[in-house]
């Protein structure tokens, strides 16, 4: 017996119910594991901002039920609701005037299939919640984006990403995935069966209904170091640039632009691959210590560095597990450019550098292999990414967002679908081919636009 739990902004209304355990809708085949994760968590009824609270939803109704049973009598009752995340997005793409519904109580459940290869987790589970089970099994992802505390699902919906120049976006690992159309019904889509469908619906954008479990390829665990270097001379970089993101399995350089040095260079190998540690690295001097990206905060958050092995749980990120960030006083922006225009983009952002001062905390440069997902910056485009963190000041923001967006125009700049951006949506509409089709399968699981919001109106329709 469960009872079914609506939270409600302003309030909270229990109503009983009988209802059966999430878990049971899973059984054990053979080859198969269950773990079950005791550390279950939640969103409070009262936090209705986002990670960073510069936003705050305008939901009048937030759910989260208990069973797959309860959240498919919301959907079929609802006229509009919107699937909401670790609340790790930066703008409006998990908003709704009407219903936001979050899966986080579904996070009990890891579900291994040895004989496959995979394993399907709950969709409400974060990356920190199922790594540490996945190493002890002898198991990897093969990435993690910088902060492990955002949900699989999440990151699989708006194509987030690590680094690495033969790293595909996390959502490459998906190789199926089971969701709530928008009848209520419970649908699945596996990259065997599925084919092309079910690659231009990995990254879905929240369009296509709500998503109970995902299926991950796994690969065998790894230890992995990371070294990091200081004051890369730009001209080398700029002359090295493929060699420089290529130097490891996952490479990050953190920059303001505002010298003519890479303040530092992170770079994350696999343990029994890893080049020596070298005093000069193109020109950049090993550090001494531990650094924090920017180098005048403490360090203590940060993943151990200098060389030192650990689990790839606990290097591939920059940030710990254990460190949870209850708000991020910061605003977000990433663009995306093809490989081979990284050093010109370089140049375009490095030439703004008087309007990036004003409100520039730090900006990172990641490379993303190329993928098959429709609505993924990635589609068949290997890419460097410029992600930019931001002092929280809209208004500065705004003002120098256009700028970037103008520079790199000429390279087809893609933005990340969750974090700050100001372009165009028919320009943005036309830098993915496969649009049409991705519609016209969300219209299959969707046909009424339940799940739609304004923001998926706005830049898809």
């Amino acid at each position: 017996m469960k009872k079914r739990t609506f939270l409600k902004k302003g309030g909270t209304l229990v109503l009983g119910g009988s209802l059966l355990a999430f878990c049971s809708r899973s059984g054990n085949k053979e080859g198969e594991s269950v773990l079950t994760n005791n550390n279950t968590s939640s969103i409070p009824a009262s936090s209705h901002k986002n990670w960073a609270g510069n936003l705050e939803y305008s939901a009048k109704e937030f759910y989260q039920p208990e069973s797959v049973e309860e959240l498919q009598e919301l959907i079929r009752a609802a006229d509009k609701i919107r699937p909401l995340g670790t609340r790790h997005c930066f703008n409006t793409i998990a908003d709704s005037k009407h219903s936001q519904v979050s899966v986080r109580s579904f996070d009990n459940m890891i579900t291994i299939d040895s004989n496959a290869g995979t394993a399907t987790i709950d969709a409400g589970a974060s990356y920190g919640q199922i790594c540490t089970d996945l190493y002890k099994r002898g198991y990897a992802l093969h990435n993690l984006a910088s902060l492990p505390h955002i949900s699989v699902a999440g990151a699989m919906a708006t194509a987030t990403h690590g680094s690495g120049v033969k790293n595909g976006n996390l959502g490459s690992a998906v190789s199926a995935f089971t969701f709530i159309d928008a009848q209520g019904e419970i649908q699945r889509l596996s990259r065997k069966d599925d084919g092309e469908i079910f690659d231009g619906m990995v990254t879905h954008l929240g369009g296509l209904g709500v998503i109970i479990d995902i299926t991950l390829d796994l690969e065998t665990a790894f230890d992995a170091v990371q070294q990091v270097y200081q004051f890369l001379p730009v001209s080398n970089l700029l002359e090295n640039f493929s060699r420089i993101m290529s130097s490891g399995y996952s490479v990050s350089l953190f920059t303001d632009y505002q010298t003519e040095t890479v303040n530092q260079v992170w770079v994350k190998s696999k343990v029994g691959q890893q080049e020596p540690a070298v005093a000069d690295f193109f020109g950049a001097k090993a550090a001494t210590k531990d650094l924090h990206p920017i180098v005048t905060l403490s360090a203590e958050n940060c993943t151990s560095q200098m060389g030192v092995p650990g689990p790839w749980y606990e290097r591939l990120p920059h940030f710990k597990m254990e460190f949870t960030p209850s708000s991020g006083k910061e605003l977000q922006s990433e663009f995306f450019v093809p490989m081979d225009k990284a050093a010109a983009a370089f140049e375009v952002i490095s030439a703004l550098k008087d309007h990036l001062k004003k409100v520039l905390m730090i900006s990172e440069v990641r490379a993303i292999a190329a993928d098959k997902q429709w609505m993924s910056p990635f589609y068949q485009q290997d890419s460097i990414a410029f992600h930019f963190t931001w002092e929280q000041d809209r208004q500065g923001v705004a003002q120098v967002l256009p700028l970037i967006q103008e520079g790199l125009k000429p390279f087809g700049v893609r933005p990340h679908w969750g974090k700050v951006f100001t372009i165009d949506p028919q320009l943005l509409q036309s830098l993915y081919p496969n649009r049409n089709n991705f519609l016209e399968v969300l219209a299959r699981y969707d046909p009424n636009g339940k799940f739609r919001n304004d923001f998926i109106q706005k830049y898809l329709y």
